[in-house]
């Protein structure tokens, strides 16, 4: 039974998604490579609970009691009694890897490990653990931003046990997820629908059909999105969107070639609204 969650990657994702499970009840450790970015993750939390409050969606008090159920730690050996481990660290194999290996040593026999990977296929992620540790290796892929959105796919390897997919199930609805199993496939399906629609998008831009700002109204207000692509394109951040554009380009080929939009972008240092800027000006608004 799942009752205690890890996650190891501090940034907005990993932030985002161990809020998911303290707003639920779980207790969650969030771990980065140091207390410091740890700790950074605890204040993002903080920030989205205050608009909540703002909202009149939760009280004080409630942001208080979720916030308490979050122990921040740079030291990885924190998650030795946690249930369930999500991995959200950088979008790179061997980083990934070099995680996957600690864990593996220093987890309970009977804790899962899942990756939140958005491109990489989850069997190659889980041979980097013991054999006895594959059939409790899955990936759950949550969609951004993790606190709001619902979706969350379930990627189990070719080794996982349907036991180890229906804990994890069970546990993301749970926390008010909609879970869909998807293929271990590069790009699972969220990516592949969600690339392909970005890359006609920044040729919409390239061949002058329309500015990026009227893109974003098309998505709003004729297909229902929350939010325009170019807009979300820039919460993702560039750096990792041209990171999964290039796998997905070396598993699919041609429909999938880097948009040179998003290289001038990563280029020139405009990685989107962490950095200020990226297809809109974030420091002007």
């Amino acid at each position: 039974m799942i009752k205690k969650v890890g996650v190891v990657g501090a940034g907005m994702m990993g932030a985002e998604i161990a809020l998911c499970f303290a707003r639920e009840g779980y207790e969650t450790v969030l771990n980065d490579i140091s207390q410091e970015i740890a700790d950074r993750g605890k204040e993002k939390q903080a920030a989205i609970l205050d608009k909540n409050i703002k909202k009149g969606r939760i009280t004080e008090e409630d942001k208080t009691a979720i916030l308490n159920r979050v122990t921040v730690t740079g030291n990885l050996e924190d998650m030795a009694d946690c249930d369930l481990i999500i991995e959200a660290v950088l979008e790179v194999f061997d980083i990934k890897k070099s995680v996957f290996e600690k864990l593996d040593a220093i987890c309970k026999e009977s804790a899962i490990i899942a990756s939140n990977t958005s491109s990489i296929s989850i069997t190659k992620l889980a041979s980097t653990v013991r054999a006895e540790r594959k059939g409790k290796f899955i990936g759950t892929h949550f969609n951004s931003p993790a606190s709001v959105m619902k979706l969350v796919e379930v990627i189990p390897a070719l080794l996982t046990s349907e036991e180890t997919a229906e804990a994890v199930t069970a546990v993301l609805k749970e926390i008010q997820k909609e879970p869909v199993r998807v293929k271990d496939v590069v790009g699972f399906g969220l990516n592949r629908i969600f690339h392909a629609m970005y890359l006609e998008a920044c040729r919409l831009v390239e061949e002058g059909v329309c500015s990026a700002e009227d893109v974003d109204k098309i998505c709003k207000y004729g297909l229902g999105h929350p939010m325009g692509i170019f807009a979300l394109l820039d919460i993702t951040s560039h750096d990792l969107n041209l990171n999964v554009d290039r796998i997905l380009f070396k598993a699919y080929g041609e429909r999938f070639r880097p948009s040179p939009q998003i290289i001038r972008l990563v280029d020139s240092g405009r990685l989107g609204k962490k950095t200020g800027a990226g297809f809109y000006n974030y420091e002007e608004r």
